[in-house]
């Protein structure tokens, strides 16, 4: 099975995160083995651990570095990473699906997280599967049904909704 990529965009604090865990849940429910991807954009490099050796070793100047231990592998590399360069690295591994969190403005279907009315711009985006608002309106689906999103997003997962598709 190829990776499927599923983007989750929004502005801070609309819920994409939350999203991301109910998602990640449903999918490996559905015995999907799911991937994530969070791009960091409030600014700042992502910190490691203080006074770790992993840390330490970038710290020196390694611009890749990595512990494995019981079965988890983190992987730090240093660099201006492009989406489709950190593609290629999570294609190494066995995911059926890549949640990716952030990167509006790539062209993978997406899930667009609205918190307030201002942020409808965002519907502009290419390949938007649907959105979830936090204000009940139409074409959208209101944060709190649930289950009616989850079962669009399984059915995406599955092949029978398309991106064309809205709500």
């Amino acid at each position: 099975m190829v990776m499927m990529i599923l983007q989750i965009v929004g502005y801070q604090n609309s819920g994409k995160t939350t999203l991301i865990e109910k998602i990640i849940h449903q999918l490996c429910e559905n015995g999907y083995r799911v991937g994530t991807l969070k791009h960091h954009g409030h600014g700042g490099k992502v910190m490691l651990p203080k006074k770790k050796d992993t840390t330490r070793h970038a710290e020196a100047g390694a611009i890749v570095c990595a512990v494995e231990g019981d079965g988890t592998f983190l992987l730090h590399a240093k660099g201006n990473w492009e989406l489709d360069e950190l593609l290629c690295i999570y294609e190494r591994f066995p995911i059926d699906v890549l949640l990716i969190e952030g990167f509006k403005h790539a062209a993978y279907p997406k899930i667009v997280c609205l918190r307030h009315r201002e942020d409808e711009h965002l519907l502009h985006l290419k390949n938007i599967l649907f959105s979830i608002s936090w204000q009940r309106t139409d074409g959208s689906f209101f944060i709190e049904d649930e289950q009616a999103y989850m079962e669009r997003i399984i059915a995406y997962v599955k092949g029978e909704q398309h991106v064309c598709d809205r709500s």
